[in-house]
């Protein structure tokens, strides 16, 4: 009996352990339940709305560029486009097919959509096709119920209303390469474009606006049940340029099937009124997709169409160099603007002869500053550049924009090439020749300069102020430019004689004075592609139609007008076009147009100098 009260008084006290112990887990249980369901509860109920409401990004309208006058350069429209989503249309080889009754697939685009597929969520729409043309786009609406999976969208669409007239100015968008991506959520949505070239590459970030957002609920597997809040983004500012888009319209047209670059600057204000690079792109043709073919065509175009010249393009300046020579030593005090230089068509240096462009015709005789450049004498520069040597030339030269980035907004500028016998060291691990100061001095030899620095070359000699070129309107007036530091007299005597190479009988240009009541100063130009051997000059040089394209000489001529009052430079680079006076005559009609356009700047009162009526 007293055993068996002993078994029942172990029992009940293992009884009560494992109560105690039960009720020490309940109440451990109900404690962790409260925690989680009411003191964490905010907690976990925004974990759990995290993986039922999804926030996707939706892009912005991207800002347009316009012209001075508010014309539109680039803009958005309507994008008419078809998507595929992989779930719904079973087989996307099948698909494809169906819809290749419609919309033109090449086989490039069938094996990026199959990729696409693959690598993303069956449920995910892949897209096909954009930029459709409207019956394109209705014939797929009206076919909809035998195309499963297929759907039609209208999104946005960057469009270039002008096409190839402004492409070097503008530029274009293409999708987000890899290398661009920094992290932006924005340059990860499907199709979503950036810059590449031009002042959509430049101002990307003020033209590409702020995202907006959209909150959707969906189930487990990510797929969209319901919108459920919906924040428009911010759309991109409008960038102004200073082009002026009739007379970059009227730029393009006259120089038509030329390999050729323009630019027109306002010499007061430094604004560029038109840039042109031609033959140039279509640059809606980067945004819908170009084929292999196509780029491929565009890369190795002998013209380089995707080059922009006016920027980009370094040539040697030619004679339009000698203004800044004949500068350089008026500066130097080693010439009077009335001492002569007699020329017989070629001058003799060390064992070298360099002989001048009319070396066929006897030279020009006796010739003073004016005349030189009046007449391009090659001689008389001759003379100039053995008496300066090649380090106060380009220093003369830098001071007047050239050799030098001139920050002008677009990113393929390139500075050009003023040498000095340091450079030429360092760069070449070669000295100086003392026959290379005569070649420098005509603008030749490794001299490089761009169409628009010759531009604001001569804007600067026509003001004498170190104007800069604008490319966008930020709202601000145009600064006060300071001096060049130049001798008013001296660059009097430089801009008298670029006055009479056109207007004088024998000027280079004095085919091409303007049919206006107003008059044009200039320069001529003719570089040289290759060397001319001696040989070649004893048998006689070929006339121009007969040379093969590539080894004719570039054309070159800058100028400002009215040369009353100079408001608007000029400077225009015709590649393998021939002789300088043939491009004075497509600036002439230029010149016109300008004057036409805004008749203010016609001079109220004619003025003579250097002897010639203006």
């Amino acid at each position: 009996m007293e055993r068996e009260n002993q078994r029942q008084r172990i029992f009940s006290r293992r009884a009560a352990l494992m109560l105690g112990g039960k009720l020490a887990l309940s109440a451990g249980l109900i404690g962790r339940m409260y925690q989680l369901q009411v003191l964490e509860s905010e907690q976990y109920r925004l974990l759990a709305e995290d993986n039922r409401i999804s926030l996707r990004l939706l892009p912005p309208q991207r800002g347009r560029v316009l012209d001075r006058f508010g014309v539109e350069l680039a803009n958005s429209r309507q994008n008419y486009r078809v998507l595929l989503v992989p779930e719904q249309a079973g087989s996307v080889e099948a698909a494809l097919d169906r819809l290749a009754e419609f919309v033109d697939l090449h086989e490039q685009q069938r094996r990026r959509i199959l990729k696409e597929a693959q690598r993303q969520r069956s449920f995910m729409p892949v897209v096909v096709a954009e930029n459709l043309d409207w019956d394109a786009f209705a014939a797929i609406n009206a076919n909809i119920a035998d195309l499963p999976g297929v759907h039609p969208d209208v999104g946005e669409s960057r469009h270039y209303p002008h096409g190839a007239a402004l492409s070097h100015v503008v530029g274009y968008v293409a999708a987000v390469a890899e290398a661009e991506q920094t992290g932006d959520p924005l340059l990860e949505l499907p199709g979503f474009r950036v810059g590449k070239n031009g002042v959509e590459k430049t101002f990307d970030e003020r033209l590409r606006g702020r995202a907006g957002s959209s909150r959707v609920e969906v189930n487990a597997y990510g797929r969209v049940i319901r919108e459920l809040q919906r924040r428009e983004g911010q759309p991109g500012a409008d960038v102004t340029v200073t082009i002026d888009y009739e007379v970059q319209r009227y730029l393009v047209e006259r120089l038509g099937e030329e390999s050729a670059s323009c630019v027109v600057m306002d010499v007061e204000t430094g604004e560029v009124l038109a840039l042109v690079s031609n033959p140039a792109y279509d640059p809606n043709a980067f945004n819908v997709g170009l084929s292999g073919k196509a780029w491929r065509e565009l890369a190795t175009h002998p013209r380089t169409p995707l080059s922009n010249k006016a920027i980009a393009g370094q040539y040697p300046p030619g004679s339009t160099f000698k203004v800044i020579v004949a500068l350089a030593a008026l500066e130097a005090g080693l010439v009077q603007p009335g001492a002569t230089v007699g020329c017989r068509g070629a001058t003799v240096f060390g064992d070298h002869t360099y002989h001048c462009w009319k070396w066929r015709y006897g030279g020009h005789g006796q010739v003073d500053m004016r005349r030189a450049i009046a007449e391009s004498c090659d001689v008389y520069f001759y003379e100039m550049g053995r008496r300066l040597g090649v380090d106060r030339i380009s220093e003369m030269g830098r001071r007047f924009g050239l050799g030098q980035l001139l920050d002008i907004g677009l990113t393929s500028e390139r500075a050009g090439l003023m040498p000095t016998r340091e450079w030429k060291q360092k760069a070449l691990k070669q000295p100086w020749t003392p026959g290379e100061n005569l070649i420098v001095a005509i603008g030749q030899g490794y001299m490089l300069a761009t169409p628009l620095q010759l531009a604001v070359m001569t804007a600067r000699l026509a003001t004498g102020l170190a104007v800069k070129p604008r490319l966008v309107r930020d709202g601000r007036a145009a600064p006060k430019w300071p001096s060049i530091g130049v001798q008013p007299a001296n660059l009097r005597i430089v801009l008298d004689g670029m006055y009479q190479v056109v207007n004088a009988p024998n000027g280079t240009a004095r085919k091409a004075r303007p049919e206006v009541p107003a008059s044009m100063a200039g320069k001529t130009g003719t570089s040289q592609v290759r060397r001319i051997s001696s040989g070649e000059r004893q048998r006689g040089l070929r006339k121009l139609h007969e040379k093969p394209w590539e080894e004719r000489e570039h054309g070159l001529f800058v100028a400002y007008a009215p040369a009353e009052q100079p408001r608007y430079a000029v400077s225009l680079i015709v590649e393998h076009g021939g002789s300088g006076a043939q491009t004075a005559l497509i600036a002439k009609d230029i010149v016109e147009m300008l004057l036409r356009r805004d008749p203010s700047q016609l001079p109220a009162v004619p003025v003579r100098v250097a002897g010639l009526d203006r």
